[in-house]
């Protein structure tokens, strides 16, 4: 577990990422467009440890929304409970860190950044780095059932390609 740990630092660590979004220099707590479109949380994908997310917003952000429309990391954990299922690893693919800090995760919950630019197809180096993840958890996780939570923004795009690559 402690491998996962390390990856805090290190996986998805691009030249040129500076770690700002453009919606911080347009005010910073700003909702992503279309977020509140979509359920927090899918369902576990059949036969996979795969279950997608939508990114979870820190509380600064509660500000800007409804009590139902709230969407934190704790709250992830909590729906993730209602079901009886339990995370071990989770996989953030947004291209920026205003969202949630890892400090906001449990500290028994694995966490892996992987910066990927929204828009379009992910790269190979982007495919590489998360089937690596995915077969490390995978290889250290057989005695037990948890799941790899993997977001972008709306857990659409990136999150659904990587998935099912």
């Amino acid at each position: 577990m402690s491998q996962w740990h390390h990856a805090r630092r290190r996986w998805g660590q691009r030249r040129g990422f500076s770690g700002r979004s453009s919606a911080r220099r347009k005010g910073g707590k700003h909702i992503p467009e279309r977020w509140k479109d979509y359920l927090p949380v899918g369902q576990r994908m059949p036969g996979t440890r795969f279950i997608a997310v939508k990114v979870p917003l820190k509380t600064s952000f509660e500000k800007n929304l409804a009590p139902e429309e709230c969407f934190s990391p704790f709250d992830l954990f909590n729906k993730l409970q209602e079901h009886n299922e339990k995370l071990g690893l989770i996989i953030d693919l947004t291209y920026t860190r205003r969202y949630y800090k890892p400090e906001d995760l449990p500290e028994t919950i694995p966490y892996l950044k992987i910066c990927t630019i929204g828009h379009q197809v992910p790269d190979d180096d982007t495919s590489f780095k998360f089937q690596c993840a995915v077969n490390g958890f995978l290889k250290e996780n057989k005695d037990n059932d948890r799941l790899i939570g993997v977001h972008c923004t709306h857990c659409l795009n990136s999150t659904g390609y990587l998935i099912c690559k």
